[in-house]
């Protein structure tokens, strides 16, 4: 996969161009994380308890898929199978900005969780005073 010149000019810069892809604990889509923010985020990640599912899934599926990747010289990472597989990553991606990191997705499963409803979903407390 290219990463868009813009992106790879930062990652380059704050990292050396390498990076951190891994699963997506709610979506199908992948993680992409700069690698220091990685090693910030993953220390969070093992002390989750283990005796319970919903975080021991979380990190079977962040620490168990996570790959280490490293920009090659024209800028592009090539994303393990079983990652491919596991975000149904195939011609057409979205790379995200998240914040600290960003999301890989398929063009069409993000178009599609997009445009799903989400009326039955609770507002945050700090979003219902979010202006923009």
């Amino acid at each position: 996969m290219a990463i868009p010149a813009r992106v790879r000019e930062l990652l380059q810069e704050s990292c050396d161009g390498r990076v951190v892809l891994t699963a997506h604990t709610e979506n199908r889509c992948l993680h992409l994380f700069p690698e220091p923010q990685w090693q910030e985020i993953l220390p969070k990640i093992e002390a989750l308890p283990s005796f319970n599912k919903i975080s021991r899934r979380a990190k079977l599926l962040l620490m168990g898929h996570a790959c280490p990747l490293e920009l090659d010289s024209n800028g592009r990472i090539l994303v393990p199978p079983t990652l491919r597989e596991y975000a149904s990553l195939e011609k057409k991606l979205m790379l995200v900005g998240q914040g600290k990191g960003m999301e890989l997705w398929s063009e069409e499963r993000f178009a599609h969780y997009i445009d799903e409803s989400i009326d039955d979903e609770t507002m945050p407390e700090g979003m219902q005073t979010l202006a923009l």
